[in-house]
């Protein structure tokens, strides 16, 4: 009946057309394996491809396809052996096995016959050397070349080997069969006719060399004769004129200006720091150990009078020129000016030698740190120095006979080794020790024994001379503090040492700082005491002003933050605002303050409200006392009372004698008298000073928004009272310019004002039309929009689907790893269960085979 059926159904319908194709028909379902998906409501039009599901068909394919795919790679997850057939075309199935044979037997043949390596060059290939095998020269097999003459001029005949190590066969050899009756000739006549023999043949080469040297000489002279007839004459101007040489243009120029260039030269390693260090301690040591020598009156040795070992074949050119010391030929007013420089480098000279001894080492010294022969001249130093010392020494002791001069000569070398500064000194273990050496020196010398202390104890020689120098630079900082407080202060010395305490700063910039810090906070506490106790505090000594001038040169100034600039800053603006003007010293004392603060912002620009305050007091103070001052005070200033005229000048003979200079600092330290005249005109000179300072101010603080506020009580001032004629033109002159810097300032901020809006429109009553693209969730976008929502959609569903698949693949696995386990255990009851078996057998055998044994 189903066979029946199945063929009834393939059946054509009646009335089909003959070439008509049959529809396929679906096999009937088992309706326990369909699962309809129910809607909640139909759409028309909707179509529906999940209506209909078959859930049991879908999970056996699923499950047909992981034991294909998943259960496969599972169970080889732990295996690396693989057989994978790698001939050609075995997995092609458009080749045929003819087409694959032949190609394989031709990649076989491709093989066979290609290099196995590209280094191994004598593989299939012979390899000659001017047409010899190499393989045969390897084996020695030489051919003798007798085409060269210059190969065979050193070598022995035949005939002459013969007779020398031939063994006594010569003589069978030599005789001939018409000359039997002769008498055979001894070994030293046929010797003798070798010899002949060869000198001939050398004779007739010497002839053969001669004649092909006259026959290239006679060839030559004929081609010279020749020549002169092949060479093209240039034509000649018919107008009889000189032909113009062509002039060669700026690629000819160039090049042969390159072609004229000195090249470089190689030069010596640049050496280290430690090595010029310690080049400079044996140095010096080496200079203190002759100085000793010449101070206790003992001669150099004999050593060092025995003159040094001269070569017979040298050529005393072993010396190196330090310097270039050619000179350019110039003329002056018609006249070459050589003899000039040669008369100046005279009279230098001679300024040279009526200078101590000190100052030449002292250059010495600095010569030997330029970057020319800096390790030659340092060798050299102590040859330079002794020929300086012969040359200083006067003319009556040069003339002296040598017994004179070994008798009264020694007292004056003495004396002046004695006189001369030592070369190496101990570091100073406190600032006594430090002043105990200084003392007593001109600043030169002070600067040439700080120099030698620091070279002595370098911190690359010794592992404690870091800590010599960083005590050095304390020391060394106030000493300098010792030296501004005398009365006079030297600050030409002052200005001296800044040189070694800035080398010293920058070697430990911790230690440096520290001790600045330490200087300031001394002079901080003071004023603050003195604050506490008289409710005021009087400027500082000059050595506090000198260490604010020297914290700025040895710290950069313009950071945002600094540990030793920042308090210095603090500090100097505590001055400006507590200490009161109660003396022509205390203007000085603040006007330094100042230039000293103007220079560590000049690079930061940072606005000091104090600097301009005080600028703005010491101009009032130079103005009359009267109403209409313009601005009101502020501490330390005071608009009357006996310090409110202290700058001003009423005399009119001193303004007329009065002419601007730099104001000094002496009349800083308080302890000099002065009279009216020098009282008047350091007033003027003060105030000259302030109105460079408001200057500097204008052009420093020009930028920012709020200068012509800042500086309007300075411009009123200046217009209405500094401005006359009762001053000098040169103050007049700085009130005018200063004057003319404020007015070119431009304004650079706007005035507040209301922020300007447009009007509020009124509200407008047009329906907005929103063009609706499909109805649902998606209505209201575009599309773009809804492409990118399709695409969201897409994802969401695909990565939903990927989750669900992994999920049921760990299912899968999980499955076939519990049947694996329940398999084992399985196998694992099924043999224990045999070996009790057995056992049980066993033990029934035994005791079978006991009753049998007792029954006998």
């Amino acid at each position: 009946m189903g066979k029946a059926r199945a063929i009834g159904a393939r059946t054509k319908p009646p009335g089909a057309p003959a070439g008509a194709r049959v529809p396929r028909t679906r096999p009937n379902l088992n309706p326990f394996e369909v699962k309809v998906n129910r809607q909640k409501f139909q759409v028309l039009g909707r179509k529906m491809r999940h209506d209909v599901g078959m859930p049991g068909v879908s999970r056996a394919r699923a499950i047909q396809k992981r034991n294909q795919t998943l259960l496969r790679e599972y169970r080889e997850r732990d295996k690396s052996s693989v057989f994978r057939d790698r001939r050609l075309g075995e997995y092609s199935r458009s080749v045929s096995p003819e087409e694959k044979m032949a190609r394989r037997f031709a990649l076989e043949q491709q093989r066979q016959h290609e290099k196995k390596s590209i280094y191994n060059l004598n593989e299939e290939e012979e390899l000659t050397h001017y047409g010899q095998s190499l393989a045969d020269i390897e084996k020695h097999h030489d051919i003798v070349d007798s085409d060269s003459d210059a190969e065979d001029r050193g070598a022995l005949s035949a005939e002459l080997t013969a007779a020398h190590f031939g063994g006594g066969g010569l003589q069978q050899t030599s005789q001939q069969p018409g000359q039997e009756g002769e008498r055979p000739r001894s070994r030293k006549e046929l010797i003798e006719e070798l010899i002949a023999k060869s000198k001939q043949e050398k004779r007739e080469r010497q002839a053969q060399r001669e004649d092909t040297l006259e026959l290239t000489e006679k060839l030559d002279r004929d081609w010279r004769e020749i020549q002169a007839l092949l060479a093209r004459k240039a034509p000649q101007l018919r107008d009889g004129g000189r032909q113009e040489r062509p002039q060669p243009d700026a690629y000819d120029v160039t090049v042969r200006e390159l072609g004229f260039e000195m090249k470089a030269q190689p030069s010596n390693r640049m050496k280290t720091e430690e090595e010029l260090a310690k080049e400079e301690q044996a140095r010096l040591q080496r200079l203190e150990a002759e100085r000793v020598r010449r101070m206790l009156g003992q001669d150099a040795g004999e050593d060092a009078r025995k003159p040094t070992h001269v070569s017979a074949d040298d050529l005393q050119d072993g010396f190196v020129l330090d310097k270039d010391d050619r000179r350019l030929l110039s003329y002056r007013d018609g006249r070459m000016a050589v003899q000039e420089e040669l008369s100046g480098e005279a009279s230098d000279g001679v300024n040279a030698e009526a200078e101590g001894e000190d100052a030449g080492e002292e250059d010495a010294e600095d010569s030997g740190g330029s970057d020319g022969h800096s390790d030659l001249e340092s060798e050299a130093a102590s040859e330079e120095e002794g020929e300086a010392a012969e040359a200083e020494r006067p003319e009556q002791e040069q003339r002296q006979t040598p017994g004179d001069r070994a008798a009264g000569g020694g007292r004056g070398v003495r004396e002046a080794a004695g006189a001369e500064l030592p070369y190496t000194f101990e570091a100073p273990e406190s600032s006594e020790d430090l002043k105990s050496l200084l003392s007593g020196k001109s600043a030169e010398q002070q600067l040439l024994v700080v120099e030698r202390i620091q070279k002595c104890h370098h911190p690359s020689l010794a592992a404690g001379n870091k800590a010599k120098l960083e005590k050095l630079f304390g020391f060394l900082l106030e000493y300098v503090g010792d030296l501004a407080a005398d009365d006079p202060p030297d600050l030409r010395v002052v200005d001296k040492l800044v040189v070694q305490l800035y080398g010293l700063c920058q070697m430990f910039p911790d230690s440096a700082s520290e001790s600045v810090r330490f200087v300031l906070r001394d002079a901080m506490h003071e004023m603050e005491g003195a604050i506490e106790a008289k409710g005021r505090a009087a400027f500082p000594g000059l050595d506090v002003l000198v260490y604010l001038k020297i914290a700025g040169m040895l710290f950069p100034t313009s950071d945002f933050w600094h540990p030793v600039v920042t308090p210095a800053l603090v500090c100097m603006s505590q001055l400006l605002t507590k200490c009161p003007m109660l003396s022509l010293h205390d203007a000085v004392k603040g006007l330094f303050v100042c230039c000293t603060l103007l220079d560590y912002v000049a690079l930061s620009r940072r606005f000091v409200p104090e600097l301009i305050n005080f600028l703005l007091g010491i101009l009032y103070m130079a103005t009359p006392n009267g109403p209409g001052r313009g601005h009101a005070l502020v501490h330390p200033f005071r608009p009357l009372g006996r310090n409110s005229e202290l700058l001003l000048v009423s005399s009119e003979d001193d303004t007329a004698t009065w002419q601007r200079r730099s104001l000094s600092l002496r009349w800083a330290s308080g302890q000099t008298a002065q009279t009216g005249t020098e009282a008047n005109h350091t007033r003027l000179s003060c105030l000259a000073v302030c109105l460079a300072l408001v200057r500097r101010c204008v052009l420093l603080y020009g930028t920012l928004p709020a200068f012509h506020e800042i500086s309007r009580p300075l411009r009123a001032l200046l217009t209405q009272h500094l401005a006359d004629h009762r001053h000098p033109p040169e103050l007049q002159e700085l009130c005018q310019s200063a004057l003319a810097d404020m007015e070119a300032q431009e304004r650079r901020y706007q005035p507040l004002i209301c922020e300007k809006s447009k009007p509020v429109p009124l509200k407008l009553f047009t329906p907005r039309l929103v063009k609706v693209l499909e109805f649902g969730k998606k209505q209201g976008s575009s599309k773009e929009e809804q492409e990118r929502k399709r695409l969201v959609h897409k994802h969401r569903r695909e990565f939903k689907g990927a989750v669900r698949e992994i999920r049921k693949d760990n299912q899968f696995l999980a499955r076939m790893q519990l049947s694996e386990i329940l398999e084992r255990d399985a196998e694992r009851k099924r043999k224990v269960k045999q070996l009790f078996n057995s056992l049980a057998e066993q033990e029934g055998e035994w005791k079978a085979l006991k009753r049998k044994k007792f029954k006998k």
